[in-house]
């Protein structure tokens, strides 16, 4: 469902600075601009015929099911389709989604507080280099022991459920090793961190519960934060502490939002699309098991072709010509990865699912290099294209990196120690979301060891 909250103005020259909430701050140096608003783009009337598909269609339990099916006929039929019914754009064709994801001129990508309506709750520190360093250390020492410690569980019942007792764990794992939380934490951690993430979109029950578990979540960093800014660790809590801010000290809030704003569903998602991917397509799974250094092109491959997070939301900063239309100042655009990875106009074959894909390649549009591994596959939950090298020697590996390393070596001793893997009999994985707009991944993917 479409958000529906007024939208940001910018009056007059108003030129954007970026907060560390992730907001834009605008500052008034003029007179209102002879702007459209965005209530007249509301009360336009429908001016073109849709035939090929309803509104309804994109808020319907098969479009949560399977996304694909709808997506292919808005890519073929109406690339910038104006959804009337949930007041937004959708963007579905591989060069209009990379340009307007890459475009911050015209567009913006609001943080998950801002549907909060919480703005000045906390601040996102995600972006300080002591945060990403820890943050990559954290992540480079544990991925193996944690791993063969799920494998270990995993050989004790001789068959398990692979999204739940690996790609669910492992990244809930690896965080709380990050925050270096108490273990006896981590039940109530885990609760209260979904709830978090599963709130900040359009469902206000959800909401309530998102803002509860952020404030029981704060209760819990409290006194964490006071133990160690006097005696720091090696920990994101420590390092968070010890930083030095304009505009005061870090608050158990800023340790919250900073979770909050976190990617969290490219990790979980991809390993659970990977193994369902592998285990439905024998032939595929044979290459990354004759050839190990397959499997970072099969996680590249996953990305594209069964892509966890579907969509990202972006905003005009102000009205802007595009795609044949005149778009409004505020207005949202659903920019589609899983619609654009599958775009014919960029792969052969769109539809399947190749390890050795020829046309996988490590460039973004319009000659924008990623050094640090980025397929032509879109991952939004990873944000925008690095401009660091890739593996610079003044910072940390861009999250991008981390992730796609993390996968890729937790996949290769799943692998190693479970070479007879094989679905359960009987079972049917598939893909879906838990709600609209949610991440689309293998939520069941039992297995016989």
């Amino acid at each position: 469902m479409a958000d529906r909250r007024p939208p940001v103005r910018i009056l007059g020259n108003a030129k954007p600075s970026l907060s560390r909430s992730g907001m834009k701050e605008y500052v008034r140096m003029g007179t209102q601009a002879d702007l459209r608003t965005y209530e007249i783009y509301q009360r336009e009337r429908v001016h073109e015929a849709t035939e090929k598909i309803r509104p309804i269609e994109l808020v319907s339990p098969e479009f949560v099911r399977d996304p694909y099916p709808v997506f292919e006929t808005l890519r073929e039929n109406y690339p910038c389709y104006r959804d009337w019914m949930g007041n937004a754009y959708w963007l579905t064709r591989y060069d209009q989604v990379t340009s307007v994801f890459t475009d911050d001129y015209n567009f913006e990508t609001r943080p998950k507080l801002w549907f909060y309506r919480m703005t000045g709750y906390g601040r996102d520190l995600r972006q300080e280099i002591p945060v990403q360093t820890v943050i990559e250390k954290t992540y480079d020492q544990h991925v193996v022991p944690l791993t063969e410690q799920l494998i270990a569980d995993m050989k004790a019942t001789g068959e398990t459920d692979l999204a739940t007792a690996f790609a669910a764990r492992l990244p809930l794992e690896l965080l709380t090793r990050a925050l270096d939380l108490p273990r006896e934490d981590f039940s109530s951690f885990v609760e209260h961190y979904w709830l978090m993430q599963r709130g900040y979109d359009w469902n206000p029950v959800a909401e309530k519960a998102g803002r509860q578990a952020m404030a029981a979540l704060a209760d819990m960093f409290r006194p964490l934060l006071a133990q160690r800014q006097p005696d720091p660790g090696e920990d994101m809590i420590s390092a968070m502490s010890g930083l030095t801010l304009e505009d005061g000290p870090v608050t158990a809030e800023d340790i919250v939002v900073t979770l909050l704003e976190m990617d969290h569903e490219t990790l979980h998602g991809a390993l659970a699309n990977l193994w369902f991917l592998l285990l439905t397509h024998p032939k595929e799974r044979q290459k990354v098991e004759e050839d190990q250094r397959m499997m970072k092109f099969a996680y590249l491959e996953t990305l594209r072709h069964s892509a966890p997070v579907l969509w990202k939301k972006r905003f005009t900063l102000h009205e802007v010509e595009r795609f044949g239309r005149l778009l409004p100042i505020g207005g949202l655009f659903y920019c589609a990865a899983g619609a654009a990875n599958r775009d014919p106009r960029q792969f052969k074959d769109p539809a399947r699912f190749l390890v050795d894909r020829a046309d996988l390649c490590q460039r973004e549009p319009r000659g924008h290099y990623r050094a640090d591994g980025l397929a032509s596959g879109i991952a939004m939950g990873l944000g925008q294209p690095s401009k660091h090298p890739a593996l610079p020697e003044d910072r940390p590996r861009s999250l991008y990196a981390i992730t796609r390393d993390t996968a890729v070596t937790a996949s290769n001793l799943l692998l190693d120690a479970f070479p007879n893997i094989e679905l359960s009999p009987g079972a049917k994985p598939t893909l879906k979301s838990l709600r609209l707009g949610e991440m689309h991944t293998c939520w069941h993917l039992p297995v016989h060891l």
